[in-house]
């Protein structure tokens, strides 16, 4: 047999090989790089300082060590987190583009008539990061020593007891607001421009009580200046095992956990999505990391992309309900 019919036979045998088969015979050269081969991108819709940004830090150094590769944090602040959400979605999906999903991305969903993106349908969801909980709070002063003692006074005199968060249709002032559906009770929502503002206008019994994330309020909390009354949270937060939940304090049904979570553009391969879900489970094990996200109020958590897309679409319809029921227009 010549070598033309030799080359031609030794084709047609290549060809009806399976694929899987042909890489494995290839050279080594020939075969997919390992992931990462380069830096990676986390992208914020917040600002550089705040719990996320901290949080989403201390994970992307733990990240960086494990890969042999740096993971940057590139902080887009702006609305709804639209410009951070716009950005990974039309970024490559080749896994060195993720986004940090949050408890803010559902209620943008439920407060804008329509955004331009589809957390749904276009977010490959990767594994939560962190759990953290409102806290209803008051003057240390004040007569209301739990939040029963509140919840009895506002019943009693509807319309005379104000609650203050911060911005409206954040989840501090939409987490008041369920409060004040779920409990029946007739007060005014205060909203003010940031925490600190809030805090003063406590002190001064402007407002009778503030709904708010811990770390914003801890040092008043250290100083005995303000009282935790209750934890939003559905079972007590390991953090402030003392305090009770607001369903515990009078309020059945009462939840509200907000959450930090990772993301990538749909489409990423699904190797990549398991091997960040299985790394992010190794860094928020560690105890250095459950120690630094517990200073700033944050509960390591992981979770598999199933549970933190669940997270996301329950959210989504609860914030809708509460907007629809508490009358506020939709951006």
């Amino acid at each position: 047999m010549n070598r033309k019919v030799l080359e031609r036979a030794r084709l047609r045998l290549l060809l009806a090989l399976p694929a899987a088969l042909i890489l494995a015979l290839a050279p080594a050269g020939v075969a997919q790089a390992k992931w990462p081969e380069r830096p990676v991108r986390i992208v914020l819709p917040f600002g550089a300082g705040g719990v996320a940004d901290v949080s989403s830090r201390i994970l992307a150094d733990k990240l960086g060590e494990k890969f042999g590769q740096r993971v940057l944090i590139e902080n887009m602040p702006g609305a709804g987190g639209i410009s951070a959400a716009r950005t990974v979605v039309g970024a490559e999906p080749d896994g060195y583009t993720f986004g940090l999903v949050t408890n803010g991305t559902a209620i943008s969903v439920a407060a804008f008539k329509s955004l331009p993106f589809d957390p749904v349908k276009q977010f490959e969801m990767v594994s939560t990061i962190g759990l953290f909980d409102l806290v209803f709070a008051v003057n240390a002063q004040s007569e209301y020593k739990t939040l029963g003692d509140f919840l009895k006074a506002a019943k009693a005199e509807p319309g005379k007891l104000n609650v203050a968060t911060v911005a409206a249709g954040s989840t501090q002032n939409l987490g008041a607001e369920l409060l004040k559906s779920l409990a029946g009770l007739d007060v005014t929502i205060v909203p003010f421009k940031n925490s600190p503002d809030l805090v003063i206008g406590l002190l001064r019994n402007d407002v009778q009580m503030l709904v708010e994330f811990p770390p914003a309020i801890q040092g008043q909390v250290n100083d005995k200046a303000l009282r935790v009354l209750a934890t939003s949270s559905p079972k007590r937060n390991p953090l402030n095992p003392d305090v009770p939940t607001a369903a515990e304090a009078g309020v059945p049904g009462y939840e509200v956990e907000s959450w930090n979570g990772i993301f990538a553009p749909k489409g990423t391969p699904k190797e990549v999505i398991d091997a960040m879900n299985a790394a992010i489970r190794d860094v928020m094990a560690m105890p250095d990391v459950k120690a630094a996200y517990a200073k700033v109020g944050v509960i390591a958590n992981a979770s598999t992309p199933d549970e933190l897309m669940a997270r996301l679409t329950g959210d989504i319809k609860k914030w809708d309900d509460v907007i629809v029921k508490a009358g506020i227009p939709k951006k």
